[in-house]
């Protein structure tokens, strides 16, 4: 087992990605059989299906780190219905009792932070796209856990305080500028942007280069919520300099797979 102490990077990401889990989980486990089956914005699913999808993904990054036999037909899965393979898991788990689905997320979550800080230092596990360390394969699990814990909320009509825990997903989503044109079709820009977010405890997060031609200024909170298409562009607080830019909030995506439809804009 590797010293929790060597990569303490990983554990700020795994300590974040917990405290969201847990937020999560405190939500949902009161909800009655009925309460699962509440729908969320996403088209097809409900409460149930979210979480189903949360604990599947765990469990294909376990399998990935820990067993090359489950993670290479996990794979061949994938490729025989590169469109469908997801919803049908999460479709078909979500079959399963509410408290059943409520144990096998608690189970995969724990694995999973298991098994990325037992992984082998400087070795990366195998996924959809490129290997991933630990520390991104955790990065990556919170941005998912953080996007399907706002359908839940939203399908509740909760309203909950953004944290710099966000910090997390406005760094993939800048990471994934590139990724986001390319899904769409697009050459990516040659040039990096500037891009300048409020995290919400009022401190100023920055990347590229600040003599950047094009960049993207506002709200982190909102800004991660566009890269995870949680909202439409129109109802949030984030302002382009140069075309690109002004594309890039178009067509931002930070998650794998292919370009959902997005959200109808709320603002009259």
């Amino acid at each position: 087992m590797n010293d929790r102490s060597r990569n303490p990077v990983l554990e700020r990401v795994l300590a974040d990605l917990t405290a969201e889990g847990d937020e999560l989980e405190a939500v949902v486990t009161p909800l009655g059989e009925d309460g699962w089956r509440t729908p969320v914005p996403a088209e097809g699913w409900d409460i149930a299906t979210t979480i189903v999808h949360l604990a599947w993904t765990d469990e294909c990054a376990v399998a990935a780190g820990t067993d090359k036999a489950a993670w290479d037909a996990l794979v061949l899965q994938a490729i025989a219905d590169p469109e469908g393979f997801v919803d049908e898991e999460a479709l078909a788990g979500a079959k399963a009792p509410a408290d059943e689905i409520l144990a096998r997320w608690q189970s995969s979550r724990a694995a999973l932070g298991q098994v990325l800080r037992d992984y082998p230092d400087g070795e990366k596990l195998p996924w959809y796209g490129p290997p991933m360390s630990p520390a991104s394969m955790a990065t990556a699990r919170f941005m998912e856990t953080w996007a399907h814990a706002l359908d839940v909320y939203d399908a509740l009509g909760i309203t909950r305080e953004p944290t710099d825990r966000i910090r997390h997903v406005a760094h993939i989503g800048v990471r994934t500028r590139d990724f986001a044109f390319g899904v769409h079709g697009l050459e990516p820009p040659a040039e990096p942007f500037r891009v300048v977010l409020k995290a919400p405890s009022g401190e100023l997060w920055e990347w590229g280069p600040v003599d950047a031609a094009q960049a993207v200024i506002g709200s982190a909170y909102d800004f991660c919520l566009r890269v995870t298409q949680r909202r439409h562009r129109e109802d949030l607080d984030l302002v382009a300099t140069g075309p690109d830019a002004d594309r890039w909030l178009d067509i931002a995506q930070a998650f794998a797979g292919p370009s959902g439809a997005g959200r109808e804009p709320t603002r009259g």
